[in-house]
């Protein structure tokens, strides 16, 4: 399996657990006020980088290129920026991190955009040696 699709596996599970770490404080406090960051945290970090995993375990070619580790770098980010943020604001009433959670929000964005470019760019790129092209 290539590295990326290892590590966006690894962390998808990290996401879940925190996920369902989230989950349990809302079902035994009885206060259900943060679902909305419960559910990002499941969907984003569990379920997209999962996801994400599963396209470059498909797409070998493509995980071996350096976009991949800046996808899967960018995105983890933002994550990290956004969603303990988004639980804070939610859970706390901490209105004043809002903006956190939108730089978060904007480097998730701005990682989806660069696994559009993986998507759709060639399987085809040029060698090191500018020689001949090689299936990537």
């Amino acid at each position: 399996m290539p590295k990326v699709s290892d590590l966006f596996f690894k962390t998808a599970i990290v996401w879940l657990i925190l996920g369902i770490g989230a989950g349990l404080q809302m079902a035994i406090s009885g206060d259900h006020g943060a679902f909305p960051a419960h559910a990002h945290i499941n969907l984003l970090g569990w379920v997209t980088s999962a996801i994400f995993g599963g396209y470059y375990a498909l797409n070998p070619a493509k995980a071996a290129r350096r976009t991949a580790m800046i996808h899967y770098g960018l995105y983890n980010v933002g994550l990290v920026v956004m969603l303990p943020a988004l639980y804070l604001m939610l859970h706390q009433g901490y209105t004043a991190i809002e903006p956190v959670v939108a730089v978060g929000s904007l480097i998730v964005a701005a990682a989806v955009l660069v696994f559009a470019f993986v998507v759709f760019s060639s399987a085809r790129e040029r060698v090191a040696s500018g020689l001949s092209t090689a299936t990537r």
